[in-house]
């Protein structure tokens, strides 16, 4: 998935769209994890290492020049609330896995399943993969919601998977396959 320059945006409702995320991000993402270290901690492990916006300028400059990663910034009311994209992306063997953080104030409102609903569509028909996964913390259960909700099935367990707040961390695996997918619902 080299980079191709092309300014990619996904409609996810009528006050949610995805749009291809760039340095111009960084200042607008830092200050929510700034803001919102605590909440975001639990469950992200980069959070500890950005200190400052230099450090999500040059992840989001590094992202622009991915063969295999594709990051999208989550926009609701016109205000930028996250991120969500493809990592470690697969052409060969038609696979992704989905990973993504949201700011607090939008969670519990569905936003994120909306979201995911979205990238998977976009994987499945626009870029012809086969597989999505996605990669859970046991306990992480706004995640697992996401995960059963949108047909994923759990494979198994990465054992200490993730170093998290001072320890490695268990992580599920679970996978949607395109043929398990159905595209006809709505995104909203």
């Amino acid at each position: 998935m080299a980079s191709t320059g092309l300014r990619i945006e996904l409609q996810v409702a009528e006050n949610v769209y995805l749009r291809n995320a760039t340095p111009d991000d960084a200042q607008a993402l830092f200050k929510i994890i700034d803001s919102q270290r605590e909440y975001l901690r639990e469950w992200l492990s980069f959070v500890d290492l950005t200190r400052e916006v230099d450090h999500t300028s040059l992840y989001l400059q590094s992202i622009l020049n991915s063969r295999t990663d594709k990051v999208f910034v989550i926009v609701v009311d016109d205000q930028v609330a996250g991120l969500i994209g493809y990592k470690g992306t697969e052409q060969y063997n038609a696979k992704t896995e989905i990973g993504y953080w949201l700011s607090e104030k939008c969670q519990g409102k569905g936003v994120m399943q909306q979201c995911c609903r979205r990238l998977i569509n976009y994987a499945f028909r626009d870029m012809r993969l086969n597989r999505v996964q996605l990669k859970i913390a046991p306990g992480n259960y706004k995640s697992l919601n996401i995960a059963h909700k949108l047909g994923f099935t759990l494979e198994g367990t990465e054992r200490e998977g993730e170093f998290l707040n001072g320890r490695f961390q268990d992580l599920e695996v679970y996978s949607l396959l395109k043929s398990e997918w159905d595209d006809a619902k709505p995104f909203i």
